[in-house]
């Protein structure tokens, strides 16, 4: 299966800490406490995808610089085509994330001018023709394109993260034109499977996910609107929360498109992002297909 994924690529530092809030003190020797990886909602998802045995055509902007250097380097090796990749920024844009053993994580994201750039409509709808979905993530360069890739009987997806009113400005239009939508339990005005529910009575969506960490996942499906909660994978000691949700997203489009049985789709994503917790980093830890499979089924 081919999947377009447009989205942010980025270098991403994370610093485990002692926990939070954090004391201040002038130095601390954190020994293999802090790594630097090539990372981005986009780029995470393409890799996922990737491990799982899936197409990718990656769309994105990075900067003509060292660091956007190391991604197209990085993207190589890992046998991501690089040619949908624009280097049209100022400077590449950066995060760092701070985490503790708990699973908690404060995040610092510097977009740089990524949220200035317009992509090439026409060249992504190009590539839309190929593709059976279309990964859109909630970047402001594919506003355009999430409105118009269902014209070409693609399935489009997307995550919205963080959300805490149905009628948010800045991702209404992901939430009216995508047909999964997923989104994190973080910040809900009440409990997910309400939210869930207010969510499909206002953008009537295909599917809806929202991710609870290590209560699991609550899925709503449009067509026959049943609303279920599959637990967490605990399989696997947590390591860095950072990057799941993402984990989680990508492996249940896989599976969906192969199986198109959303509650055995999310099932096995649930394994996906619980193994891959187990890792530093939100684009490391990713297993194969076959090794989920291995898991699911012991």
């Amino acid at each position: 299966m081919k999947i377009l994924v447009s989205g942010l690529v980025n270098i991403e530092t994370t610093v485990a800490v002692r926990g939070f809030p954090i004391d201040y003190f002038p130095i601390d020797f954190n020994f293999f406490g802090i790594n630097s990886n090539v990372s981005g909602v986009g780029y995470n998802i393409a890799k996922a995808l990737k491990a799982l045995g899936g197409e990718v055509n990656l769309l994105s902007f990075i900067g003509n610089d060292e660091e956007g250097e190391r991604i197209l380097a990085r993207m190589k090796k890992d046998g991501i085509d690089s040619k949908n990749i624009s280097q049209s920024l100022k400077s590449t844009p950066v995060s760092a994330v701070l985490y503790d053993a708990e699973g908690k994580r404060q995040i610092y994201c510097d977009l740089k001018d990524i949220q200035e750039q317009s992509i090439d409509i026409k060249s992504a709808e190009n590539a839309l023709k190929s593709c059976e979905a279309a990964v859109l993530c909630n970047i402001e360069f594919n506003r355009g394109l999430i409105k118009s890739a269902g014209n070409y009987g693609v399935l489009t997806a997307t995550d919205v993260h963080v959300l805490s009113d149905i009628e948010d400005d800045y991702n209404r239009d992901f939430m009216e034109n995508a047909d999964i939508l997923f989104l994190s339990d973080e910040n809900l005005p009440c409990p997910a499977e309400a939210f869930i529910k207010k969510l499909h009575d206002r953008y009537n969506n295909k599917i809806i996910v929202i991710g609870m960490g290590k209560n699991g996942a609550v899925l709503l499906d449009g067509e026959s609107g049943e609303i279920c909660v599959i637990p967490a994978y605990k399989g696997v000691k947590p390591v860095n929360t950072v990057g799941a949700g993402d984990a989680l997203f990508s492996a249940f489009l896989h599976y969906y498109l192969k199986i198109k049985n959303p509650r055995e789709a999310l099932e096995r994503a649930v394994v996906f992002a619980g193994i891959k917790i187990g890792s530093d980093g939100a684009s490391n830890g990713f297993s194969t297909e076959a090794e989920i499979e291995a898991v699911f089924n012991s």
